[in-house]
C-alpha cells in the first residue's frame, strides 16, 4: 500500500458565512468516517490562516526567522489529509469526493515512505 497526502487548497480571505460552511463540513465529517471505516484514512488536519505562519530559512550561519506565510499568493494550504490506497487511481478516487464537498483544488501526491 502507498500513502498519498491529499492537499486541499482555499482562496485567501474570510471564512464562508454557516449556512455554506456548515453543510460542507457535515459531508466532510461523513467522507472522513467512510474513509476510516474503508480503512484508508491515516490522518488529517485543517490549518490555521497563513498569517500565522512562522517561516525559517538558513542564510549562511544563520537561520532567519520571519512572520507569515512562506509565500504570497491568492489562495494557500487549508488543509490536508494522508491516506494509504493501493495506487494513484484509489487515490483519486478518495480526492474526487474532497472537490466535490468543497468545491476547491485538491493537489493529490505520493508520500515517500
Amino acid at each position: 500500500m502507498n500513502q498519498y497526502v491529499l492537499s486541499i487548497y482555499q482562496p485567501d480571505g474570510p471564512v464562508p458565512e454557516p449556512e455554506i460552511l456548515d453543510p460542507m463540513m457535515r459531508e466532510l465529517t461523513a467522507l472522513n468516517a467512510e474513509m476510516q471505516t474503508a480503512g484508508v484514512w491515516v490522518f488529517s488536519a485543517g490549518m490555521h490562516p497563513p498569517e500565522t505562519a512562522t517561516v525559517l530559512r538558513a542564510e549562511g550561519d544563520e537561520v532567519l526567522v520571519t512572520d507569515g506565510p512562506f509565500t504570497e499568493g491568492k489562495e494557500h494550504l487549508g488543509g490536508f489529509t494522508v491516506i494509504r490506497v493501493e495506487d494513484l487511481d484509489a487515490a483519486l478516487h478518495w480526492a474526487r469526493h474532497y472537490a466535490e464537498i468543497l468545491r476547491l483544488p485538491i493537489e493529490v501526491r505520493p508520500a515517500r515512505s
